[in-house]
């Protein structure tokens, strides 16, 4: 099987088709990333996490082109994520704090097939990352006996 390849058009033609069955576009992504950024900087277990953004406006244009690059497939964020979290000292109860306010941020201000889309997407990232940034706690392994000693 031959690989398709990505090209502008290509990129345009599946940004269009998935905007004009969910009704996002990019200003209706910002526009929602604003009011659930802003409830998010207000939470009092996510609020500490933003304390250190000095612009927000960059903060915003940077989260806007991510989205854009996720939920539209416009190819205009080249970031790295994880790294960007990485000194957040982030727990489980953050992750589903982040997606409860974001579920309900969706659900307010986007339509019910734009809601959906994004928060299929926003459910997978805060996986990745949780598994990339919050270390599995493993039991520890056996130690096998020495021969002949018993407990």
């Amino acid at each position: 099987m031959t690989a398709i390849p990505e090209t502008p058009d290509r990129r345009a033609a599946l940004t269009h088709e998935i905007a004009a069955r969910t009704g996002l576009g990019e200003d209706v992504i910002e526009s929602f990333l604003r009011a659930f950024y802003g409830a998010a900087r207000q939470d009092p277990l996510l609020g500490p996490a933003f304390v250190g953004v000095e612009d927000w406006e960059r903060h915003i244009a940077t989260l806007t082109r991510f989205w854009g690059s996720v939920a539209l497939m416009t190819g205009g964020y080249h970031g790295q994520p994880m790294r960007a979290h990485t000194t957040l000292a982030l727990t489980p109860t953050h992750f589903a704090r982040w997606l409860d306010l974001f579920e309900r941020t969706a659900r307010e201000h986007l339509s019910p097939e734009g809601a959906e889309h994004m928060l299929e997407r926003a459910r997978r990232i805060a996986r990745s990352l949780e598994m990339g940034l919050i270390p599995l706690a493993l039991p520890a392994a056996k130690r096998p006996m020495a021969s002949g000693v018993h407990p």
